[in-house]
């Protein structure tokens, strides 16, 4: 894979894991990399320092959709198309607020905040970005997922704000795909399952997880970018998981 990418949530963990091994790749891709606040995103600006030709740091806060808004003006005034966009930030859990073990714990503000992020956020950067996905060459629009998003595979209940959220977005991922299967045949969207990844998303349910099934960022990322290689056109609106195999809706 080669061209233009565009990173967002990448400030650290799978984001700047993704980051990196774009920039290392032989081929050499141009990335913009968006975080909530770049001038303190201190590894990020360590790459822009290292790539300073390819590598360009935006600010976007998927909760304010004018931050989306004008991140997608700034990347118009630099380049008229993009060949591959990950949406990587998701939340699982934050100040007050964890997964629900039980339905008495739902909470209608955490519900918010989850959705926000997890299904409002992907939604919002494509329908800002999707006009650089218009072209005639092969585009990828990839958001992170997960499998406990998927309802035919949901077999021990709870954590209903995270469920339900990845559930949404699975939807979004496959309508958008028709919408812009109509206007740009060689554009592929996906929802990518990482795994369970060793960061701060994860580290509080690390203890249930065997130590081989915990992935580094490193290694999810590269998978990640693997299975993204080998997508077709007949694999748009499906969801994928790290090993390149499809998870059921």
């Amino acid at each position: 894979m080669n061209g233009i990418a565009f990173v967002q949530g990448a400030s650290r963990g799978l984001g700047l894991a993704l980051t990196r091994q774009l920039l290392a790749e032989p081929a050499g891709h141009r990335v913009f990399a968006s975080c909530r606040e770049p001038t303190r995103a201190t590894e990020l600006g360590a790459l822009a320092a290292e790539y300073p030709d390819r590598l360009c740091l935006v600010e976007i806060d998927v909760t304010r959709e004018e931050t989306i808004s004008a991140a997608a003006e700034e990347l118009g005034q630099q380049v008229d198309r993009l060949h591959l966009v990950i949406n990587v930030a998701g939340v699982l859990h934050g100040p007050g607020f964890a997964p629900e073990k039980k339905l008495d714990h739902v909470d209608p503000r955490a519900l918010r905040a989850v959705f926000e992020v997890n299904a409002f956020g992907p939604l919002l950067v494509a329908k800002h970005l999707h006009r650089f996905l218009r072209h005639g060459e092969r585009s990828i629009f990839a958001s992170l997922s997960a499998r406990i998003g998927s309802i035919s595979d949901n077999r021990l209940g709870g954590w209903y704000a995270y469920r339900g959220s990845k559930a949404a977005q699975n939807m979004f991922t496959k309508t958008l795909s028709i919408e812009l299967g109509r206007v740009a045949p060689r554009a592929i969207v996906v929802g990518l399952h990482p795994g369970t990844v060793d960061t701060d998303l994860s580290k509080p349910f690390q203890s249930n997880v065997p130590k081989a099934q915990l992935l580094s960022p490193h290694r999810s990322a590269a998978s990640l970018l693997s299975v993204l290689d080998g997508l077709s056109h007949e694999d748009t609106g499906k969801v994928f998981d790290f090993r390149g195999e499809e998870i059921s809706p």
